[in-house]
């Protein structure tokens, strides 16, 4: 009776253990896209349903923390220009700061394939996602951008885009997350 029960438990567990081969892996960057919805949510109104304590002003930039971060990030601005030309705002993650080339390249590789897979909710059924291939770094180059633009035909995204960017200081590298706008060089805001 012992040896049928055991057969039957080695049995069951094998037939469990052997099904699970099969199921997909769950994406556990929920939390990424659902932050990222907030930050784009308000982007319409130039980020300030989420603007919190001014930090510096530079010049014709003011900077703000921003009260809505992403997942992995060490902190998040809001830099609000105003000059004649350009009233815009723009929101950034500081998502590493280190002295290490490789695991920068990590974390902008990373932040690139998070942002392909992100599933932005723009309040009805679809949602959005973005479009863009990856730059390849390089350590003897100081600084590197990957530009991914918003797949939708919405007026107001027009120009909006999600950069990663790598760069190189005097202390190590940086990796950036920016939201903000960008038109042609060529064209005036």
């Amino acid at each position: 009776m012992r040896n049928t029960t055991l057969i039957v438990l080695l049995f069951l567990c094998s037939n469990l253990l052997s099904h699970a081969q099969f199921f997909k892996p769950v994406r556990t960057d929920v939390a990424f896209d659902d932050s990222l919805t907030q930050v784009m949510s308000v982007f319409k109104t130039n980020y300030y349903p989420i603007q919190g304590k001014q930090l510096v002003s530079q010049g014709l930039v003011d900077v703000y923390q921003s009260n809505v971060s992403v997942p992995g990030a060490s902190h998040c601005i809001i830099q609000r220009y105003h000059s004649e030309e350009d009233s815009t705002a723009s929101w950034q993650a500081v998502m590493y700061e280190g002295e290490s080339y490789e695991e920068a390249v990590r974390v902008y590789k990373s932040i690139y394939t998070n942002l392909k897979k992100a599933k932005i909710k723009n309040g009805d059924e679809n949602a959005f996602t973005f479009s863009g291939e990856l730059e390849k770094p390089s350590e003897s180059v100081r600084f590197t951008a990957t530009r991914l633009r918003l797949n939708t035909m919405e007026d107001a995204y027009k120009f909006f885009y999600a950069e990663v960017e790598i760069t190189s200081n005097y202390d190590g590298w940086e990796v950036h997350l920016n939201l903000h706008t960008k038109k042609n060089d060529a064209e005036q805001y």
